[in-house]
């Protein structure tokens, strides 16, 4: 009887293959076994140390800087992280009084949190409102310093152009009247009689000039300083306004700097700690054998 030679499978050579020599340290593995890392399965306190520490963390955290409410929504999805991930732990078995206390602090601090974020809002818009007055006011502030230079300006123009000619006048006659001084003391003052008589002329017209010109300039006067009063009375009142602002907005902003609800965090932490550790100290006592009787 005859033998049909076998047909060969694909991927393999169609001649013997020689065996590769084993060496000594070699030894055969077990067909269908794989090495693998067991993966370390955390115990029941050490998921509730990890926990505590996170709360503690979250209860400690601090915001550098305003506005304080922008942070509050992450901080609070962190908050619920850490719950989440303790309650859906494996070696975690949660009952409904931890269940119950957890969602009354969330539910408390998620209340405090909406309420800080409408007073920060609140001073924000503050805030705004007087750093709008201050600017209001310094602006008026530069109106009114410009308004007094164009009409103390004025004023100098109009008292320069009324004072000059009066001036010029007032130099010509005390010229005038140093030419008639000298002319008496000359040789010619026993023959001109008149010479008295011109001298106390042109003093008359110095003096007359002399008078012209106080009053054009205590008009002047008279006109500048109701314009220096008002100037001066308005300038205060409003140095004293953006002063007052200056205060204001400093103090709300001191205010706001510690409106980062740290307490109200702190103590939303501080009863998500007491909740996890009396759930710990509850399922410690489950798990104690119960006392045999005697």
């Amino acid at each position: 009887m005859g033998y049909r030679q076998a047909r060969t499978r694909r991927g393999f050579s169609r001649g013997p293959e020689k065996a590769r020599a084993k060496t000594k340290t070699e030894s055969p593995r077990p067909s269908g076994e794989y090495p693998f890392m067991e993966e370390h399965v955390q115990s029941f306190e050490e998921v509730v140390e990890g926990t505590l520490n996170s709360l503690r963390r979250l209860g400690g955290q601090r915001f550098a800087l305003a506005p304080f409410h922008e942070h509050f929504d992450r901080w609070l999805l962190n908050l619920r992280m850490v719950l989440s991930e303790f309650d859906s732990n494996p070696s975690v078995k949660v009952d409904d009084q931890f269940e119950k206390e957890c969602a009354q602090v969330l539910s408390n601090i998620d209340l405090a949190l909406k309420e800080k974020r409408l007073k920060e809002a609140s001073l924000q818009e503050s805030v705004r409102r007087i750093n709008q007055k201050l600017l209001d006011s310094r602006a008026l502030l530069a109106q009114t310093e410009r308004e007094y230079a164009s009409k103390a300006r004025e004023i100098a123009d109009r008292k320069e152009h009324a004072a000059r000619p009066v001036a010029s006048k007032l130099g010509a006659l005390k010229e005038e009247l140093n030419r008639t001084v000298r002319m008496r003391t000359s040789f010619l003052r026993s023959v001109l009689k008149a010479g008295a008589r011109k001298e106390a002329e042109a003093t008359q017209r110095l003096d007359s000039t002399k008078k012209e010109l106080a009053t054009i300039e205590h008009s002047f006067a008279a006109e500048m300083g109701p314009l220096q009063d008002e100037y001066k009375r308005r300038k205060q009142k409003l140095l004293e306004e953006i002063a007052n602002y200056q205060r204001e907005i400093g103090n709300l902003e001191a205010n706001s700097r510690v409106n980062d609800a740290v307490e109200e965090r702190q103590t939303a932490c501080g009863s998500l700690i007491n909740a996890v550790n009396a759930l710990l100290q509850r399922t410690e006592q489950a798990s104690e054998p119960a006392s045999s009787p005697l």
